[in-house]
């Protein structure tokens, strides 16, 4: 009885290795399937990117220090209100 059971467990052990052998080679094909709409990849591989180009200069001037101070100050004010607003909230 105890062979018989011995048996039986080498058999399903042998089989469940042989299903899991079978659809491992199985999904190293289907990781190669790209689906229909996909972009195809360059034969070679790209240059790399330009690091060392740098955009053009701006045409615009930078903000003038008063209208910095103007914005700052809308901030801080703005974020005043939500904090009030947000205690009479509780």
């Amino acid at each position: 009885m105890l062979a018989l059971r011995d048996l039986q467990k080498s058999l399903l052990c042998g089989a469940l290795l042989s299903v899991a052998f079978a659809l491992g080679g199985c999904s190293s094909q289907l990781a190669d399937m790209t689906p229909a709409d996909a972009q195809a990849h360059p034969k070679e591989p790209g240059s790399y990117l330009p690091v060392h180009d740098l955009p053009p200069d701006r045409d615009q001037a930078v903000i003038s220090p008063e209208q910095r101070a103007k914005i700052e100050a809308e901030l801080a004010a703005a974020r005043d209100r939500q904090a009030v607003a947000g205690k009479d909230a509780k």
